[in-house]
């Protein structure tokens, strides 16, 4: 049977894996500056004899056809790129790049994709069809290294019927996966703020234009609306993450600069939020005598999963896998440029378990700890060459 063949392919190429997502995590580069991730992902590529070209800078694509005769296409995408964060884990394979780390997995889903691509090589004259594999730059980053490929063609000769792409969940148990179908994750856009005021002695506020109290009064009128203005059935969230007010205790500064986001599933509510938010933070700056410049940067759109294709998907799974190791997941408010391919193709995003309570293995994403219990590199490569196969046809 074909899930028994590429079973056993994963568990033969477990090992290459596992080597390859070490040297990726002892060897992370930041978004688009993935020289010598690309130059590895070719490298590993042209081993496997499959022809590839470069895309978005970094990007890389490779294209595998199978023996049998078939007109089908499906494309799957791993990104590359780190985080600028220092590793806290005390691994033989830590980051050697201090103060840059695969704290997001995008390592486990490159050396996944070269897995996924082995197995697939060695299967072609059991499957018919074209399949691409992109290995994207860039997912941490505006503009996003997918919007970018997608602007080059990679969704062009030829023209994938699906796109899919998986995303390690620390959240869930290793050896098992994730789904959702329709719309998943949130859009995302930039806030930069600058709040003018006019700065002077803290005894005296009544001779200044404090753009501290403006700048709080902003922040708390802004969240009315998210709880005010937001149909409840559109999830929308608005988070500052930066204040800096370079003052003293005695000391009011002139101005109040804010970093911060907002994310919703919606894009009619979300043109209109914008405009509320930027209207409502000029307008209380100018009541209370100070002016606000207030810039958003629009970001990701939401990722939606196609349902029929999330639903072939999940049944795909639960064949692979079993029913009980596939999990419905519920809307996360979090980003992913994979969006951007939800957005132009049929697409479907799964999680990916790589938790393990009793190696202690449970930190999230985007922290210093973040590592993945590495059964999880069979199932990873494994599954997607049995998903794509079935999306082809086969």
């Amino acid at each position: 049977m074909l899930i028994d063949k590429i079973k056993k392919l994963a568990e033969e190429i477990h090992a290459d894996v596992i080597r390859n997502r070490r040297h990726l995590h002892a060897n992370p580069e930041l978004s688009f500056e993935e020289y010598k991730t690309s130059a590895f992902v070719k490298a590993n590529l042209e081993k496997l004899g499959i022809p590839f070209h470069e895309l978005a800078g970094t990007g890389v694509v490779g294209i595998l056809k199978g023996d049998k005769p078939s007109n089908s296409v499906i494309a799957l995408r791993a990104d590359m790129d780190a985080l600028p964060i220092i590793e806290a884990n005390d691994v033989d394979y830590r980051s050697k790049n201090e103060g840059v780390m695969h704290a997001c997995g995008h390592d486990v889903h490159t050396s996944s994709l070269l897995g996924t691509a082995k197995i697939l090589s060695q299967l072609k004259a059991d499957f018919g069809g074209t399949i691409k594999f992109m290995f994207q730059p860039g997912e941490e980053k505006l503009p996003g290294g997918a919007n970018l490929m997608i602007q080059e063609g990679v969704l062009e000769n030829p023209k994938p019927s699906a796109v899919l792409g998986q995303h390690v969940m620390p959240s869930i148990q290793t050896g098992k996966i994730g789904i959702r179908s329709g719309k998943y994750m949130a859009s995302t856009d930039e806030l930069y703020v600058t709040i003018k005021g006019k700065g002077g002695h803290g005894a005296q506020p009544q001779q200044n234009v404090d753009p501290v109290v403006i700048m709080a009064h902003i922040i708390t009128a802004l969240q009315q609306i998210v709880s005010r203005c937001a149909d409840p059935r559109s999830p929308s969230v608005l988070s500052f993450g930066k204040v800096i007010a370079n003052g003293a205790t005695n000391v009011i500064p002139n101005e109040v600069y804010l970093e911060g986001t907002f994310r919703t599933l919606n894009e009619k509510w979300r043109a209109e939020a914008h405009h509320k938010m930027k209207r409502m933070a000029e307008s209380i700056a100018e009541g209370m005598g100070g002016s606000c410049d207030f810039n958003i940067v629009n970001g990701y759109p939401f990722l939606v999963n196609e349902e029929k294709l999330t639903a072939r998907t999940k049944q795909a799974a639960i064949d692979y896998l079993g029913q009980e190791n596939v999990e419905d997941l519920d809307i996360w408010m979090a980003a992913e440029d994979f969006a951007y391919f939800s957005q132009a193709s049929d697409a479907c995003f799964y999680r990916l378990g790589t938790r393990n309570e009793e190696r202690g293995i449970t930190s999230s994403v985007h922290t210093p700890t973040f590592d993945i219990d590495e059964k999880a590199l069979n199932l990873s490569t494994g599954l997607m060459a049995y998903l794509a196969l079935k999306e082809l046809g086969n």
